[in-house]
C-alpha cells in the first residue's frame, strides 16, 4: 500500500498523489482507444467590472488590511463593501459528445448561481447540461476528517528505548490536541499530537479539491479547441475614490487630481484585465445579514498618451461607466492604485466660514408637535467651521462626474519670494533706492494637510462642499435671549443674540446657520441683518465680519399652530 508523507502538524500533503483532478478546464471522458481524454491548453483572457457598494465615510482599504493582518482567524467579519462581474475567455478541449469540463482557478467569492458559459468558437455547437461548484477545499484539518475510519501511520519524536517509533492503524478520532488510533488487534492508542512529527496517509480518493471549482456536465457538438467564455458575479471586489486638492497661496484655486483604490479579496487573480468601474447606486439583493514650448508640448504629449490609456467616463444606463484604456492586472489580496482622471490646474475655489451655533445633539432634531420647552436648543458651540467650495463645471475646469469618495486638501507651506516688481528689483517702490528684500513666505514649499471630507456620487455642474475643520481665530457665541409660550394661545415666540469676532489682519465673511425647531410654521418678526429660508427650519445669514472686530446679530421668531 503506497502512501504520501505528510508534514505532522500543518500536513503539508503532496496534493497532485491525492488529487488527480488537474488545475484548468479539463474535458474527460469514460477511456476509448479511439477517444483519449483531452487537455487544457493554457491562457486565460480577463475582463473585469467591479462595482463598489463602500461608504467612502466608513471604508478606508488600508485600514480594512492592518484589521485583516490583526485577526486572521477572523478575516471572514471584514467582508468587503462591493462586488465585480468576471468575465474569462479560456481555451478548453471539447470531444464530440458529452463532456465533463472541470474549470479551476475562479474566485472562492463567486456565485455560482450568476454562472454564465458560452462557446465563442461554436455558440450553437455546445451546451451545458449540469454544473457543480465543488468548494470543499483541501486543508490540514479537512484532510484529517477525510481519513477517519482510514488507515493512517503516525511517525512520533525519538524518545526512550522500549515505545515503537510508528504507530499505525485506523484513525479514529482527531482534534488540536490529540489524535486516536486503532491497531490491527483492536486496541486504541491516544497520541497527542505534540509528540508526532509526521503523518503518512494511504492514497485513497478524499473528495478534496486544491481551488475551487466548477464543474459542468456539457454536450458539444463539435470537438476539438473551444475559447470558452465563462461570466459570473463575485465578492470580494470593491474600489474608492481618492481626491487631493492643493489649494493655491490665497485659497481662491487649487489643483485636483484624483485615484481610484481598487480591492482585490475575491480568492482569484486577474493578470492583464481589462478592468471598467461602476459609479452609482446599483441594487443588488443581499441576503439577510513647468518649461518653455518644448516642455509644454511634451507634457501636452504626455497628457495625452495618459488620456489614452486612462480611464474614459460615459453614462451607461443611470450610472457613470470608467473604462481603463490598458490593461492591468490585480494580484489576490492587494490594493492597487490608478489615476482617475490628469490633474485639474487652477480650479477656481472659495473657502467659506459657517457658524453652526447650534449643539450637534440638536441639529437633527424634528419636533413632532409644538415644544414649548425654552432650554430646547439653546446650548452653544463656539467653534466656526472652515469649508472649501468648488463648482464641478467645464468653465472651471471640471465639469466631471464625481464617484463617491474622500477628498484630501492640502496648502503648500510657501517659501521665501518677493512680495513686488520693485522689491524684485532691489529698490524701494517709492524712490528706486535700493531696498531691503521684501518676502512672502517663509516656508519651506511642503503641501501640509488642512483637511479632510467625503462627497457622495456628484454629477457635473452641482457643487462640491469640503469641510476642512474649525478656524482658529474666529469665535461664535449664541445665546437665547427672550422666551415666551402661550400654549393655550398656540404661540411661541423666541429672540437669539449671535456674536462673532475675528482675530485675524483681514475681514472675514461668516454664514450663520440656524435651526428653527420648535415647530414648521414659524415666523421672522425681526432680524438685525437679511436672511434667507433654505428649507422648512433652516435659515442662514450672511454677515461680515471686520479684521480684530466683532459682529452682533439678533433675530427673533414666532411660532403659530
Amino acid at each position: 500500500m503506497r502512501r504520501s508523507a505528510l508534514a505532522a502538524v500543518i500536513l503539508a500533503a503532496s496534493l497532485p498523489a491525492l488529487l488527480p483532478a488537474a488545475a484548468g478546464a479539463q474535458a474527460t471522458r469514460p477511456a476509448r482507444p479511439d477517444r483519449p481524454a483531452a487537455t487544457q491548453p493554457k491562457g486565460s483572457d480577463y475582463a473585469l467590472t467591479i462595482y463598489s457598494t463602500a461608504d467612502p465615510a466608513s471604508f478606508d482599504p488600508q485600514q480594512l488590511a492592518r484589521q485583516r493582518l490583526a485577526n486572521p482567524y477572523n478575516a471572514w467579519q471584514f467582508k468587503l463593501p462591493g462586488y465585480g462581474v468576471v468575465r474569462e475567455v479560456r481555451p478548453i478541449e471539447l470531444n464530440q459528445g458529452e463532456n465533463i469540463i472541470r474549470f479551476s482557478d475562479v474566485a472562492s467569492g463567486i456565485d455560482p448561481t450568476t454562472v454564465a458559459f458560452q462557446s465563442l468558437t461554436a455558440p450553437d455547437a455546445a451546451a451545458v447540461l449540469e454544473q457543480n461548484y465543488e468548494y470543499d477545499v483541501v486543508s490540514a484539518t479537512k484532510l484529517l476528517e477525510k481519513y477517519l475510519g482510514r488507515e493512517v501511520t503516525l511517525t512520533r519524536k525519538a524518545t526512550d528505548a522500549g515505545r515503537p517509533a510508528e504507530v499505525r492503524g485506523l484513525l479514529l478520532s482527531q482534534d488540536t490536541s490529540n489524535l486516536v488510533i486503532q491497531s490491527g488487534n483492536g486496541d486504541a492508542t491516544v497520541v497527542s499530537r505534540a509528540e508526532v512529527t509526521s503523518i503518512s496517509l494511504t492514497r485513497q480518493e478524499t473528495g478534496l479539491i486544491t481551488r475551487p471549482t466548477l464543474v459542468w456536465k456539457l454536450e458539444a457538438d463539435k470537438a476539438g479547441r473551444h475559447d470558452a467564455q465563462v461570466t459570473y458575479q463575485t465578492d470580494g471586489l470593491t474600489w474608492r475614490a481618492d481626491y487631493n486638492i492643493v489649494v493655491n497661496a490665497d485659497d481662491t484655486a487649487a489643483d485636483i487630481g484624483a485615484w481610484v483604490s481598487i480591492v482585490n479579496e475575491s480568492g482569484a487573480s486577474y493578470p492583464d484585465a481589462r478592468l471598467k468601474l461602476v459609479a452609482g447606486d446599483v441594487q443588488r439583493v443581499q441576503p439577510a445579514e513647468a518649461g518653455g514650448l518644448a516642455g509644454g508640448m511634451m507634457q501636452s504629449m504626455a497628457v495625452a498618451k495618459r488620456a489614452d490609456t486612462g480611464f474614459k467616463e460615459k453614462t451607461f444606463f443611470e450610472y457613470h461607466l470608467y473604462t481603463l484604456g490598458r490593461r492591468t492586472s490585480l494580484v489576490d489580496n492587494s490594493t492597487k492604485q490608478i489615476e482617475l482622471f490628469p490633474n485639474k490646474s487652477n480650479v477656481p475655489v472659495e473657502k467659506t466660514f459657517v457658524y453652526y451655533g447650534l449643539d450637534p445633539q440638536y441639529r437633527l432634531f424634528i419636533a413632532p408637535e409644538p415644544n414649548p420647552d425654552r432650554n430646547l436648543g439653546t446650548q452653544s458651540n463656539k467653534k466656526v467651521d472652515v469649508y472649501l467650495r468648488i463648482k464641478n463645471s467645464e468653465q472651471n475646469g471640471l465639469g466631471i462626474p464625481l464617484p463617491a469618495g474622500r477628498l484630501r486638501v492640502y496648502k503648500k507651506d510657501e517659501p521665501a519670494a518677493l512680495a513686488s516688481g520693485a522689491a524684485r528689483r532691489g529698490l524701494d517702490p517709492v524712490d528706486d533706492r535700493p531696498a531691503a528684500t521684501t518676502r512672502t513666505g517663509d516656508g519651506d514649499g511642503a503641501n501640509e494637510f488642512v483637511g479632510e471630507d467625503i462627497i457622495q456620487h456628484t454629477p457635473k455642474d452641482e457643487e462640491v462642499l469640503v469641510k476642512l475643520g474649525s478656524a482658529f481665530d474666529i469665535v461664535g457665541e449664541r445665546k437665547q435671549t427672550d422666551f415666551n409660550a402661550n400654549y393655550d394661545g398656540h404661540v411661541i415666540t423666541e429672540s437669539y443674540e449671535i456674536r462673532l469676532r475675528n482675530h485675524k489682519a483681514e475681514p472675514v465673511k461668516v454664514l450663520i446657520k440656524e435651526n428653527l425647531l420648535r415647530w414648521t410654521n414659524w415666523e421672522i418678526t425681526h432680524s438685525t441683518d437679511k436672511w434667507e429660508k433654505q428649507d422648512y427650519r433652516t435659515i442662514h445669514i450672511p454677515v461680515e465680519i471686520p479684521p480684530g472686530g466683532e459682529k452682533r446679530v439678533t433675530y427673533s421668531v414666532k411660532y403659530t399652530w
